[in-house]
């Protein structure tokens, strides 16, 4: 192991031993689930891990860990978004009549949710924004540009990297 891998190791142990008591018990009186809390905690720290670099530059480590953490539950929270939406449609086509979706449809739908949720994870944290305010929360594009802070042409062009990136994956029929 290098002194390099050595440093980082020790940093992440250190960090995780001063922080995680802390990071834990805000996260349970944020959540208020004592199991989700525990589960975000991992999560962070996982983020910790795979940001290794980053971790080098910290100088305010509960500030980081308490961002990363809400971050985490904002794209929960959008993930749960998805998954009542694409219920809602179902309970809506019930109601139409026209029946339960065949187990292959419901495959399908589930599949193009999953690679949806991982292309909007691959970009950027301003370009899922955009997409999600537009798409999923109907937001007009001159709104969402307002709230992001960036040109109506800036969100054409998150939008446009979202929908390319579906195409490539054919999250999209």
């Amino acid at each position: 192991m290098s002194a390099a891998d050595l440093s980082l190791r020790e940093a992440v142990q250190t960090l995780y031993s001063h922080h995680h008591g802390w990071l834990y018990g805000w996260l349970r009186r944020k959540l208020g689930c004592p199991h989700q809390a525990a589960d975000v905690a991992h999560d962070t720290f996982e983020r910790v891990l795979a940001a290794r670099d980053a971790l080098c530059g910290v100088d305010q480590p509960r500030a980081w860990l308490t961002t990363t953490a809400t971050r985490l539950i904002i794209d929960e929270a959008r993930r749960e978004r998805l998954r009542q939406a694409y219920l809602a449609e179902l309970s809506l086509h019930l109601q139409a009549g026209e029946g339960y979706p065949s187990p292959e449809q419901t495959l399908v739908a589930l599949q193009a949710l999953e690679q949806l949720s991982a292309v909007l994870e691959a970009v950027s944290p301003k370009a899922r924004a955009a997409f999600v305010r537009h798409y999923l929360d109907g937001e007009a594009v001159a709104t969402v540009a307002a709230e992001l802070g960036v040109s109506t042409r800036m969100v054409g062009k998150y939008l446009a990297q979202v929908l390319v990136r579906c195409a490539q994956r054919a999250v999209l029929p």
